[in-house]
């Protein structure tokens, strides 16, 4: 079936790109097509599930073995995720010098791996878990190896994930929980990821920010950009005269200071996207910020 409206978007955006520098900015719904779900889309997680807050986790032991818990089945489903169409269009823009770099709200890592090798992990990742006490790290891989060995007989394969890697789990079965520390000085464990309520690390955004500075174009990508430490980045990018363009499945906080928006599935429209800017390919210039400098 021919879509002709979604044809003229995607030349359009492609259009926008030529001759601009690139600067992605990621957002849940670019992994959903990966099999993790968003929080705010159709089937978006808060619809049923509020998760855990910064506070909620430091303040309570109770609180932290529901989260290990139920993480211990959610990491599962992550990490046996794999890159979609998405992903892997938006590394080939990269290895055609159409992207400088993502910046991305996800936590999941799948774009590095589809191959960008220029991502600011904006929240985190939850391939890394951090010890609030001591600061060490390890990988999650190594935590997830503990968690079994402290519950045997626990099934870390039937959990319905979300996009923090929580998951859903009775409650009879979060009071039998046992939580491995820190294995340095048996400290409090926390995935090195960026929990509601609290602070993106000052140098992450200040990075990320650099890298807007240079673009010609932000282009967001299955962001609804509800949370301002997304939103922050359109909104810097209006105020420098940086065109703003969004491919994402529903309404976003920014669609009325977008040059272009595009309400599709990202799997659809990035690769087709990237087959337009490698058919017609020409130079790609940074842009001061005034993003306009086509050529």
């Amino acid at each position: 079936m021919e879509h002709p409206a979604l044809d003229h978007s995607i030349e359009a955006l492609a259009a926008l790109m030529r001759g601009r520098s690139t600067l992605v900015l990621s957002g849940a719904g670019m992994s959903t097509e990966s099999g993790i779900p968003d929080y705010r889309g159709p089937q978006g997680s808060l619809r049923v599930r509020r998760p855990i807050t910064y506070r909620e986790f430091v303040q309570s032991a109770e609180n932290r073995r529901r989260y290990w818990a139920r993480s211990a089945g959610g990491w599962e489903r992550v990490r046996g995720a794999r890159p979609n169409a998405g992903h892997l269009a938006v590394a080939r823009l990269e290895s055609l010098g159409r992207i400088a770099g993502v910046i991305t709200q996800n936590v999941d890592r799948l774009h590095q791996a589809a191959g960008n090798r220029r991502v600011i992990e904006l929240h985190g990742a939850l391939a890394d878990v951090r010890c609030l006490d001591c600061g060490r790290t390890e990988p999650r891989d190594l935590l997830q190896e503990r968690l079994r060995a402290s519950n045997p007989g626990w099934d870390f394969d039937d959990a319905e994930v979300a996009p923090d890697g929580d998951a859903e789990l009775p409650a009879e079965a979060v009071a039998a929980f046992n939580v491995p520390g820190c294995r340095a000085c048996g400290g409090t464990l926390k995935p090195d990821v960026v929990f509601f309520g609290e602070n993106v690390p000052a140098a992450r955004v200040d990075a990320a920010m650099q890298m807007l500075g240079k673009a010609g174009l932000l282009l967001v990508t299955g962001s609804s950009l509800a949370v301002y430490s997304g939103y922050r980045f359109a909104q810097r990018a209006a105020a420098r005269d940086i065109p703003l363009a969004i491919v994402n499945l529903g309404p976003t906080r920014a669609d009325s200071i977008a040059q272009l928006r595009i309400d599709a599935r990202l799997g659809e429209v990035l690769p087709r996207l990237a087959d337009a800017i490698a058919g017609k390919a020409g130079p790609v210039r940074d842009s001061g910020g005034a993003g306009r400098d086509v050529v």
